[in-house]
């Protein structure tokens, strides 16, 4: 979660108008949807890494280790689709792998990579503030943005948590053995529910110590050029589209 925060503070991109970045964003996602063939999904994935590379100037190292988890999880998720596990009477459980769906399973991770890009595109080079001054000009609802506020805060409240936790209990050679390891991993659970639920009740209590009783605002900087920044993500949206109807035909 740092490395989100800090990316969204810390690139070229960060006085750009968060609408943009959101139409670029949409029209990667609208790419990814619309290819018709891998080579053009991943197409659209590397169009949209080499903006967010390049162009908005985020670290490599920061950008891998945020898509390492999601890349993970697609990965496993690819595996998933190409193998089955069957029973039978005479072999019982066996695990099958069908070479039919890999080409499904290859279009699909495709597709998938290519929206995490665009999505990618957006989240490290945007702050939360700027996001939710575009959505609140969308006429998103008060009460979603107040949620995205508060689970995006607490994230950060668990990590700091769970760290404070873990050095704590390494400290007291609390993971040097299985056993101990074990005991204090459900140690470390109970006491992040119990630190997240006082910590969540303390910001309830500062917001009514204030007498909050609307949504949370945040003030957002004037961005200058809007019109040509708006009209520079929509060119290279359209390009986007572009290149994804170009490689699937």
């Amino acid at each position: 979660m740092w490395i989100v925060e800090r990316s969204a503070h810390h690139n070229r991109w960060y006085a750009v108008t968060p609408a943009a970045k959101g139409i670029f964003a949409l029209a990667g996602l609208a790419a990814a949807y619309l290819a018709q063939t891998p080579a053009a999904a991943l197409a659209v994935a590397g169009a949209c890494f080499m903006a967010t590379w390049l162009g908005a100037g985020v670290r490599l190292g920061w950008y891998l280790r945020v898509a390492a988890a999601p890349l993970g999880f697609l990965a496993l998720s690819a595996l998933s689709l190409l193998g089955s596990i069957a029973w039978s009477a005479e072999a019982g459980w066996a695990l099958r792998l069908d070479l039919a769906a890999l080409a499904p399973a290859v279009m699909v991770s495709a597709r998938a990579l290519a929206a995490l890009s665009a999505l990618l595109a957006l989240v490290l080079t945007t702050p939360l503030s700027h996001l939710q001054a575009l959505l609140r000009r969308l006429h998103c609802p008060e009460v979603l943005l107040d949620l995205m506020v508060l689970c995006y805060r607490l994230l950060f409240v668990l990590a700091d948590a769970s760290r404070d936790t873990l050095a704590a209990q390494s400290a007291r050679l609390g993971f040097s053995s299985p056993v101990r390891s074990l005991r204090s991993m459900g140690l470390l659970v109970g006491n992040l529910a119990a630190q997240v639920a006082f910590r969540a009740r303390g910001l309830q209590t500062a917001a009514e110590a204030r007498c909050s009783d609307g949504s949370l605002r945040f003030l957002t900087p004037l961005f200058v050029h809007a019109g040509r920044h708006i009209a520079l993500g929509s060119a290279a949206g359209v390009g986007v589209l572009l290149l994804a109807w170009r490689l699937s035909v």
